[in-house]
């Protein structure tokens, strides 16, 4: 049985706020609560591993445990991304190229390895695995970006979203009208709602003499888990009906 969420309108507005969430809630624990950078990516890789592996044991799609997954990416993918970027000095620019590079590698090793790169049947264990980490890797890299545009590039938070999402327009505006392969803008855009979030979340918790909101880390971790709980319930409940109806 496949145990993916479906390719929607929907699932790109749930990516969206898990991903930011991801970002506030990793820059919660590792600067806010002061744990530190390594340690944090190590409790959120933990993290990580328990949920994927609930994932990947699981007989059925569960709307709240994939979505869990996702978060876990996120958040994991932010302190790690911040310890190469930052505790090990490597920055923003050297650091999003590594990751780059990963991402690649990886997409090309599951494409070998299963002949396809589809995000919409997946049916085995291994199809999943590849999977999963290819989104680890995504949202680790979409952390490195983020930053990168809102502190090196001068764009600022405000910039560096309005960037990412007139990218991202561009994505929606080719899979309508272009013939360019539905699974590589599925990618590319899957890996630029990472940096979406990671300048939102920026733009949500910083001060206002930063440019953001200062709505803090806590602040903004809890207003985006109301916003995607209730997302995921509202579209769980809204397909089931259809599926009912049907």
């Amino acid at each position: 049985m496949n145990k993916v969420a479906p390719v929607t309108f929907a699932f790109w507005l749930i990516k969206i706020y898990a991903t930011t969430l991801g970002e506030t809630a990793g820059d919660l624990l590792s600067m806010t609560l002061n744990v530190g950078y390594a340690l944090s990516s190590v409790i959120l890789i933990g993290f990580f591993l328990v949920a994927v592996v609930a994932q990947l044991r699981s007989r059925e799609f569960h709307p709240a445990l994939y979505w869990t997954v996702v978060v876990a990416t996120s958040t994991s993918g932010t302190t790690m991304s911040d310890f190469m970027n930052r505790t090990l000095g490597l920055g923003y620019a050297k650091g999003s190229l590594i990751l780059i590079s990963c991402l690649l590698a990886m997409l090309a090793l599951w494409r070998v390895s299963e002949k396809t790169l589809s995000v919409s049947n997946i049916h085995t264990t291994k199809a999943e695995l590849f999977y999963w980490v290819t989104i680890l890797f995504s949202n680790t890299l979409g952390t490195a970006l983020g930053d990168f545009l809102a502190d090196d590039s001068g764009l600022g938070f405000g910039g560096g979203a309005l960037l990412i999402g007139g990218l991202l327009g561009l994505v929606v505006v080719a899979t309508y009208y272009t013939t360019i392969s539905r699974i590589t803008l599925f990618w590319i855009a899957f890996v630029l709602t990472r940096p979406f979030g990671a300048t939102f979340g920026d733009l949500l918790t910083k001060t206002t003499e930063q440019g953001g909101f200062a709505f803090g880390t806590a602040g903004s971790s809890l207003i985006l888990t109301v916003l995607l709980v209730v997302t995921i319930v509202y579209t769980n409940t809204a397909q089931k009906q259809i599926a009912h109806q049907q």
